[in-house]
């Protein structure tokens, strides 16, 4: 484990917020959401996760990770993990990245399944079932396709189709949308992966040639609705899969 990776591990646990969850309480499905300066999304995204959640005969917890946010983001999530004992809440200072902050919520999660996903509210979450049922096929891991993006096109859906091109050509795993954030992993597939970088990306890839199974789906993307795209042109350029 890399030094940077040990000491987010020691900065997780200092900052911790428990959930009110029972020790030993069966979870089935996991919901982990990375969180950058999103506090103008976050209600809306809790009250649409909570809808979807009820009507999945599973048990779930869900899990924010507020990567080291300035605009309120980790008082409006202590806030609802106040009224649902699903909820946990991580709080990361500084701000590690995306890679990191979904780390430290693989590392706290306790489903048979877990999910990712966006927390702008471009990911649905009404396609989180859908999700599920194609793991429950036998597959590892469900990667999302965003067929109709929207997105900016040449900043941003434009490198993104030549990225996706060429990781799939230098993987030979054949994936329309490695950026997706939308995806769903057997439990087993990715406790021991650690994350650094954009390596997220890159997890059905590596998964696959571990002999795992991979299958991608198409799902929603809805236009940003509130706050802007923690993602400017320059790291657009640097990791044009997004």
């Amino acid at each position: 484990m890399s030094e940077g990776l040990m000491d987010l591990r020691k900065l997780q646990s200092d900052n911790q917020v428990y959930s009110p969850f029972q020790a030993g309480e069966n979870v089935e499905v996991s919901i982990v959401i990375p969180l950058f300066n999103e506090n103008a999304n976050i209600s809306e995204l809790y009250s649409r996760l909570a809808l979807i959640l009820s009507s999945i005969e599973k048990t779930c917890e869900i899990i924010f990770i507020d990567d080291g946010s300035t605009d309120g983001t980790f008082d409006t999530l202590k806030g609802i993990q106040c009224d649902d004992s699903r909820v946990w809440v991580i709080q990361l200072r500084p701000n590690f990245g995306q890679a990191a902050a979904i780390s430290a919520g693989f590392d706290m999660a306790r489903g048979d399944a877990i999910v990712t996903m966006d927390g702008d509210l471009q990911n649905d979450p009404d396609d989180i079932p859908q999700l599920l049922n194609k793991l429950d096929e036998g597959y590892d891991i469900v990667s999302g396709w965003r067929v109709n993006r929207k997105d900016l096109f040449l900043t941003r859906r434009v490198p993104s189709r030549a990225a996706n091109a060429l990781i799939s050509l230098v993987t030979g795993i054949k994936l329309h949308d490695y950026g997706c954030s939308l995806k769903a992993y057997r439990h087993e597939v990715v406790k021991n992966i650690k994350l650094y970088g954009e390596l997220h990306r890159f997890i059905p890839a590596i998964a696959s040639w571990m002999g795992i199974k991979v299958a991608e789906i198409p799902v929603k993307h809805n236009p940003r609705s509130h706050g802007r795209s923690n993602y400017g042109l320059g790291r657009t350029t640097r990791y044009s899969w997004t």
